[in-house]
C-alpha cells in the first residue's frame, strides 16, 4: 500500500515528465523525462532495490580491483567524518554497480532493503533518478534529496554523489554519501556535498599520482598557501617537458586552441606551450622539491594565473641521455619505489599481486608462488624480502631440484661434528638455520623428497630445526617463500607431496603471469636492460625497431629468456645501442613464432575438444593444458569456479583456453 506522500510524488513525476517543465535548468527534471521517455520506467509502479548476484558482483569488483585499493583509504577517512551523522558510503563502477561499501552493521537489513549496500545497482535505467545514476549521466557532483528521486520507494533517501575519472580522463565511477532519511531540506546536505567532492578529488589525485609515479607531476591551484594539499589540477610530464597526462580538472580548466580553431587538449604538448615559463625554471622547481618552493605560472591561452609545485618521480627507468638529465634525476628523486613496486608498471594482474604482497609482507604468512618457468618467482621472493622488516637479515635461496637427493637433507638441516663419514669435522650449519631472522626461499618445492617434507613440516610447525646428529633442536625465526611451476595439488593426489605441508606453505598462494600475458612488457624490457647495463657500466638504449620485436615476441622462456636475449644483444652491439640486427635470428625474423626446439604432439592426445584435429601443442604445455581441462570438467565448465580454484582471474582462464585451443563441448 502506497503512502499518501508517495502517491503525491508519483502524480508530480507523471505531470512534470510529460510536460518537460524545468528540464533545461534542473538535472533531476531532465532525468525524470529520460526515465519515462527513454527508459520506459513507470512511476506508478515503485520497484524494490536491486542487488546483483555474487558472481556478477565479483566480475565488476575484479575490473575495479586496483582502483578500489586506492579509493578505500579515502573512503575510510571520509566515513570517520560522516558516520556519526547516519551516512553510508558507496563506491560504484561506471555502470552503477556498487563495488565497495562502508556502513553501520546495525542497520544492515534496512540499508540492504534501501539499496545502500554492496552489489546494489543504481544505474538510472533501472533505479530511475538517483544520486549515482544521475551523476553517471550528468558527470557532475550533485545531491539527489528525497523527492528529487524518480522512484517513490526512494523519496526518504538523501544521496550525494561525485564522479570519478581515470588518469586518462575516462569516467570510472561514483563516490556516493547517502542516508536512509533526512529530516531537513536540501540545504542540510551542504556539508555532505562538499566532503564528497573533496574526497572524490583526493581519491582521483591519489590514483593519478600512483599511475604517473615515474614522471614529474605539477600540482596547480589558484591559492599559494593551499596548492600542496588542495591543488585541483595535476599535470604529468616527462624529462623533455612533454605532457603525458592530466587529471579531469586540468583537462577541463587548461586548454589550447586546436587546428580547427576550437579548444584542444594539453596532453602531448610541451609544458612551455601551455604556460609562460621556460624549462630551466621548471627543473629548478623540481630540484628544490620543497613545499615552500612554488611558482606562479600564467596559462598562455587564458592568462589565468596558477600557483604550482612539483612532485618528483619515485624512479626513472629510461636511459639517461645527458649529464644534465642524470644530475637532475639524482637530485629530484625524493621517494624510492619499493622492490615490489619495481616489478611492474600498471599491469592489472601484477598490480593486484604486488598489492597483496604489500599487505602480507610483515604478517608472518608463508607464501607459495605459482607460475611458469622463468616468470621471476625468485625475483618476487627477493622483492618480498627487501620490502619487509627482515631486509637486513639473510635471504637464503634453495633450489630443491638442483641439489642431489643424497645431499639435500644435510644442506638444508645441517649436521653436527662426526655425524657421518666425509662430513666436515666441525659440522655444518644448514641453510634453514642460516636464514634465521630472514627469509628462506624454497624454489621447485614440488621436487623435495617426501621424507624431507616431514622434517620441513616440523620446522614450520614448531619454529625449530634439528641438525643431523644433534640432540637438541635450534629455535629459528623465519619467513618461508616457496615456489613451483608444477601443480602441487596433483602431486598431492599422486601421493608424492604432503597435503599438510602444502597448507603450511600456501597460507597465501599467488600466481605470477607469463610475460606474454602482461600488458607492461615494454617496461619489463627497459627495467632488465637497465639492470644489465648497470652490470656492464653502460647506459644502454634500444631502437624502436628492436623494442617492437622484443615487445611482440611470445617469450616461451619468460623473463629469464628475455634477460639472456638482452645479454646477448649487449655483448654484440656497439656502445650499448641495441638494434634489431643485434637480436637472435629467430626473434628478429619471426616475432610471434615459438622456437621449434621441442617435439610437438597432437592436441587430441591430451583429450582436448578442438575444432581442428590436426592442431598441435608442445610437450612443455601438456601438463598445464591437462590441469586446466581437468578443472573445467570438474566444475562443468563454470569459468568462475575454475578461476577460484586455480587462483587466477576469469580473463586468464579464457586466455589459457584460447591458447591451448580448449573448446567447451556442446553437451556440457
Amino acid at each position: 500500500m502506497l503512502r499518501a506522500e508517495q502517491r503525491e510524488h508519483i502524480d508530480r513525476v507523471v505531470q512534470i515528465a510529460a510536460s518537460g517543465i524545468g528540464k533545461e535548468d534542473d538535472p533531476f527534471r531532465r532525468s525524470w523525462a529520460r526515465c519515462v521517455n527513454e527508459y520506459g520506467l513507470d512511476p506508478t509502479r515503485p520497484t524494490p532495490a536491486h542487488i546483483v548476484e555474487q558472481s556478477l558482483l565479483r566480475e565488476h569488483r575484479e575490473q575495479m580491483e586496483e582502483f578500489m585499493g586506492v579509493a578505500r583509504a579515502g573512503m575510510e577517512q571520509l566515513y570517520k567524518r560522516v558516520s556519526g551523522l547516519g551516512y553510508v558510503l558507496l563506491l560504484t563502477d561506471s555502470t552503477g554497480i556498487t563495488v565497495d561499501y562502508i556502513g553501520n552493521e546495525q542497520w544492515d537489513r534496512d540499508l540492504r532493503r534501501a539499496g545502500l549496500y554492496l552489489g546494489a545497482d543504481w544505474n538510472e535505467q533501472r533505479a530511475g533518478t538517483c544520486g549515482v545514476g544521475t551523476c553517471i549521466t550528468e558527470r557532475v557532483p550533485l545531491t539527489c534529496h528525497r523527492d528529487d528521486h524518480f522512484d517513490a520507494n526512494h523519496i526518504s533517501l538523501t544521496c550525494t554523489a561525485a564522479p570519478l575519472f581515470s588518469p586518462e580522463g575516462d569516467f570510472m565511477g561514483v563516490l556516493d554519501v547517502s542516508a536512509l532519511s533526512s529530516p531537513g531540506g536540501k540545504d542540510s546536505q551542504q556539508l555532505a556535498f562538499h566532503l564528497t567532492v573533496l574526497y572524490a578529488q583526493m581519491v582521483e589525485a591519489s590514483n593519478f599520482l600512483r599511475h604517473f609515479q615515474r614522471y614529474w607531476v605539477m600540482r596547480l591551484g589558484p591559492t599559494w598557501g593551499l596548492v600542496d594539499v588542495s591543488g585541483e589540477m595535476l599535470v604529468a610530464f616527462d624529462r623533455d617537458g612533454r605532457i603525458v597526462g592530466a587529471n579531469s580538472y586540468a583537462r577541463k580548466g587548461i586548454t589550447l586552441p586546436d587546428e580547427n580553431g576550437g579548444s584542444g587538449q594539453i596532453v602531448g604538448r610541451s609544458v612551455v606551450d601551455v604556460f609562460e615559463v621556460d624549462l630551466n625554471r621548471i627543473w629548478q622547481l623540481a630540484r628544490n622539491g620543497s613545499a615552500n618552493e612554488k611558482s606562479a605560472l600564467k596559462a598562455r591561452e587564458s592568462d589565468e594565473l596558477y600557483y604550482a609545485t612539483i612532485v618528483s618521480p619515485r624512479i626513472l627507468i629510461h636511459p639517461q641521455t645527458s649529464t644534465e638529465s642524470r644530475d637532475l634525476e639524482s637530485k629530484s628523486i625524493s621517494v624510492e619505489l619499493t622492490a615490489l613496486d619495481r616489478l611492474s608498471e600498471n599491469d592489472r594482474q601484477m598490480s593486484r599481486i604486488i598489492d597483496q604482497c604489500k599487505r602480507l609482507v610483515n604478517k608472518k604468512v608463508n607464501i607459495l608462488l605459482h607460475g611458469e618457468t622463468g616468470t621471476g618467482k625468485e625475483v618476487m621472493a627477493k622483492a618480498l624480502h627487501q620490502s619487509s622488516n627482515r631486509r637486513d637479515k639473510p635471504f637464503i635461496a634453495v633450489n630443491c631440484a638442483a641439489i642431489p637427493e643424497s645431499l639435500i637433507e644435510s644442506e638444508l638441516f645441517g649436521y653436527t661434528s662426526g655425524s657421518f663419514t666425509g662430513g666436515r669435522t666441525k659440522g655444518k650449519k644448514g641453510l634453514i638455520a642460516q636464514s634465521d631472522g630472514g627469509t628462506l626461499f624454497l624454489d621447485e618445492i614440488g621436487d623435495m623428497p617426501l621424507q624431507l617434507q616431514t622434517r620441513l613440516l616440523r620446522v614450520l610447525a614448531e619454529g625449530e630445526v634439528m641438525p643431523i646428529g644433534a640432540e637438541k633442536a635450534i629455535p629459528i625465526d623465519l619467513t618461508v617463500v616457496s615456489a613451483s611451476h608444477r601443480d602441487l595439488r596433483r602431486l598431492i593426489a599422486e601421493g608424492v607431496f604432503r597435503e599438510d605441508l602444502y597448507y603450511r606453505l600456501a597460507a597465501a598462494s599467488l600466481f605470477i603471469p607469463a610475460l606474454r600475458e602482461r600488458s607492461d612488457k615494454e617496461y619489463v624490457i627497459r627495467r632488465i636492460l637497465e639492470e644489465e647495463g648497470d652490470r656492464l657500466e653502460l647506459s644502454p638504449e634500444v631502437s624502436p625497431r628492436a623494442l617492437e620485436a622484443l615487445a611482440n615476441y611470445e617469450w616461451p622462456g619468460n623473463v629469464r629468456q628475455l634477460r639472456n636475449v638482452l645479454r646477448f644483444a649487449l655483448a654484440i652491439c656497439d656502445d650499448g645501442y641495441i638494434d634489431a640486427c643485434h637480436l637472435p635470428e629467430d626473434l628478429s625474423t619471426d616475432n610471434h613464432a615459438l622456437p621449434n626446439m621441442r617435439k610437438a604432439i597432437p592436441m587430441t592426445a591430451l583429450g582436448l575438444d578442438i575444432p581442428n584435429k590436426n592442431e598441435t601443442i608442445t610437450v612443455e604445455y601438456e601438463s598445464d593444458a591437462q590441469t586446466l581441462l581437468g578443472a573445467l570438467r570438474r566444475h562443468r565448465w563454470n569459468i568462475t569456479a575454475v578461476s577460484e580454484e586455480m587462483k587466477i582471474c576469469r580473463s586468464t582462464v579464457y586466455r589459457q583456453m584460447k591458447r591451448y585451443r580448449i573448446v567447451q563441448p556442446n553437451h556440457s
